[in-house]
């Protein structure tokens, strides 16, 4: 069953807001799977870790490789390695990938936050001095 306010909120959120949604939802997902590790829940584990997998392998989707360039081939790249990290966590059962992955995935999702919230400011300006 689907949270009916969750399910208002992504239909209304913008395409940042989503963004960020899809960081939170990842590393939610990825503090469950260490937590279903230590616990020796390897089932749990193997479920959550590819939940965030799948919502990296979003993130490369959605990349514009044209337009991002180099930007876009950087997080691309570092998005497969994400990946690749979290099948080694899943096969070793080691949580060690899985908080490499985390404090990068919320150091992009913090960037992107600042990101976000600059471009809002300066549109912000840009149509007080158009006024």
């Amino acid at each position: 069953m689907v949270n009916p306010y969750l399910k208002t909120q992504i239909e209304t959120a913008s395409k940042e807001q989503l963004l960020i949604m899809l960081y939170d939802g990842a590393i939610k997902f990825l503090n469950q799977a260490k937590l279903a590790l230590e616990n020796k829940e390897y089932e749990e584990a193997h479920r959550l870790l590819l939940k965030a997998q799948d919502i990296i392998y979003e993130f490369q989707a959605t990349l514009d490789m044209d337009l991002g360039g180099e930007l876009a081939q950087n997080l691309f790249n570092l998005y497969s390695y994400y990946i690749k990290r979290l099948v080694y966590a899943n096969l070793k059962k080691d949580k060690e990938p899985i908080e490499e992955v985390l404090r990068h995935l919320k150091g992009l999702r913090d960037t992107w936050k600042q990101a976000i919230l600059k471009n809002k400011h300066e549109e912000s300006e840009n149509v007080c001095e158009e006024s």
